[in-house]
């Protein structure tokens, strides 16, 4: 086995200050391009597919995401992939429900809460949706915090390499906007690709393959799916619907949809951007059994089960690789910070500052806002980084608090009838029943909670049924904000605004009690082409990445 003593080289150094100096370089020259706030926020809707696949993989995949998964392989065995593999049964809905946000014309999703259900709604989304970044950046910075310190033998100051990092991103989100931010998403994800598996041949080589890890591990570690992990098939699926209702309303998911030349480029940019992070577990997954059969074999023990990432790297990579490696850990903040900068200052900008406190602001101030904002929310982040204890169940929270305001959101799409009055009882409800079962079982109020299945399907429910009882029982919305706001997720947006079922472009999951009428099978495959054929082909994406995960753990 490698010496513990590694240390980080000279060597380590110089490829974490040329990764700084490049990808720092790299995002001002793209800044070069910023002209309006339109373009700082959304890009002018131009990126291609590709650069939204790896928008969609860099945003969506953090430094968290290793440290969390590794840890509960570690702990207890591969089965527990599905704490991150919970959106892989969602992961196909993307591809149906992309459109909803390039055909809204908004810039952010507290714009289109407003469209269907008016201004106030539109405030109590913002504030949560601030909200969601500060603690999203808060998990990303103690999951980087994790894997630095213990990589380097504590030998280089995490709290020194996240404000390194953080002027990074902030220098180059800060001029270069979306677009800055999407192609340096791009950029890191060939890191993140390389932080997911670098560890592996090293690792198998000093466990004696994956012989060596089945005499050391018991039989269970290396199943896809059991019980012993703590994720039975209700877990899974209340994890599941957490992630399908939760990521309609995760207030960045309008930059990560909308963004692309095409209505397509959105569609396969948020949908294969997911998978190959789903591809990215595994070999996270795999890292936290090599560990568990390293500390097996060797007599030592961890502090923390999140400490495993960061120990396999210490013990496993040799001078110059320890560097690279927390170059890619810092990647995969890096990039999603830097999405989380823009949409956070196009929220306050958008929908605080211009609606309510300077409706006649020009462009340009508003682009100075978005700036000066987003600087502001990002910084408070760190704040919520020292609170966090446990970044698995940091990063369960704020997909739950996005999953219960999702209900409003998801609810508007598919039903006319739901209204704000519903919209807000849904939501109160949701937090409510959430907070007080967890407070009962726990005996304290908390902020963050550790996540359980229970209470969640509870608050879930209460809210959706919240959601229907009050909008049948109060006043419908005005039918012509309904009209126009269904017109819109009617017309396709690809060039001239045509009706979407002229080019097989007509959504599924829009007003579904509308399927109860005879009109919606006319002509059913013609108009919902696109629908249908990307549905079917990311469900066997599904299936192949499942397959390939149970062919490993039969290996040896």
């Amino acid at each position: 086995m490698p010496s513990a003593s590694a240390r980080f080289t000279h060597l380590d150094w110089t490829v974490l200050v040329a990764y700084f100096v490049g990808i720092t370089a790299f995002g001002l020259w793209m800044a070069r391009k910023i002209k309006t706030s339109g373009g700082f926020f959304l890009g002018d809707r131009k990126l291609p597919w590709w650069v939204m696949v790896g928008q969609a993989f860099g945003t969506g995949t953090n430094a968290e995401n290793p440290v969390a998964q590794a840890g509960a392989s570690y702990s207890a065995g591969f089965a527990t992939i599905w704490w991150q593999w919970k959106n892989m049964l969602a992961t196909p809905f993307y591809w149906l429900m992309a459109p909803w946000y390039r055909r809204s014309q908004r810039t952010t999703i507290g714009e289109i809460v407003e469209d269907r259900y008016g201004r106030h709604l539109a405030l109590l989304y913002t504030i949560f949706a601030i909200a969601f970044f500060v603690f999203n950046q808060g998990a990303m910075l103690k999951g980087a915090g994790r894997i630095i310190s213990v990589a380097t033998g504590e030998m280089v100051s995490a709290n020194g390499v996240v404000l390194s990092m953080a002027a990074a991103f902030i220098l180059y989100s800060f001029f270069g906007g979306l677009i800055a931010s999407a192609y340096t998403d791009f950029i890191q994800g060939f890191l993140i690709l390389a932080l997911s598996f670098m560890l592996i041949p090293a690792g198998l080589a000093t466990v004696g393959g994956f012989s060596g890890m089945k005499a050391t591990l018991p039989p269970w570690f290396f199943e896809v799916y059991n019980e012993s992990s703590q994720i039975d098939a209700f877990t899974i699926a209340m994890l599941t619907i957490n992630g399908l209702v939760g990521i309609t309303a995760q207030p960045h998911m309008l930059s990560m949809n909308a963004t692309g030349s095409s209505e397509r480029a959105g569609r396969v940019g948020q949908t294969y951007g997911n998978f190959v992070k789903r591809l990215c577990t595994i070999g996270w997954a795999l890292t936290g059994l090599i560990v568990a059969a390293m500390i097996a074999q060797g007599g030592a023990a961890l502090k923390h089960q999140e400490d495993a990432f960061g120990y396999a790297c210490l013990h496993l990579l040799g001078p110059g690789f320890v560097g690279l490696m927390v170059a890619c850990v810092l990647a995969a903040n890096m990039s999603t910070c830097s999405n989380f900068m823009v949409n956070s200052g196009a929220l306050f900008t958008r929908n605080l500052y211009r609606e309510f406190l300077r409706p006649e602001a020009h462009d340009r101030e508003l682009l100075w806002m978005g700036r000066l904002s987003g600087l502001s929310l990002t910084l408070l982040g760190i704040l919520f980084a020292l609170y966090v204890d446990e970044v698995l169940q940091a990063f369960l929270f704020t997909e739950t608090i996005a999953a219960l305001m999702g209900i409003m959101f998801l609810g508007g799409f598919v039903w006319r009838r739901a209204n704000r009055y519903g919209a807000f009882a849904a939501t109160v409800a949701a937090f409510g029943v959430y907070y007080g079962l967890n407070y009962l079982a726990v005996g304290e109020l908390r902020l963050v909670y550790r996540w359980t299945a229970t209470p969640f399907a509870w608050s879930l429910f209460t809210g959706f049924a919240a959601l229907i009882v009050v909008s049948l029982l109060t006043r419908p919305e005005d039918p012509e904000r309904i009209a126009r706001f269904f017109n819109a997720m009617n017309l396709s947006s690809d060039g001239e605004p045509v009706p979407a079922a002229e080019r097989g472009q007509d959504l599924l999951l829009t007003d579904l009690p509308g399927w109860l009428t005879r009109d919606r099978w006319r002509g059913f495959f013609r108009r919902y082409r696109e629908d249908l054929l990307g549905f079917g082909l990311a469900w066997i994406s599904v299936g192949i990445l499942i397959l390939l995960a149970w062919a490993i753990m039969q290996i040896g």
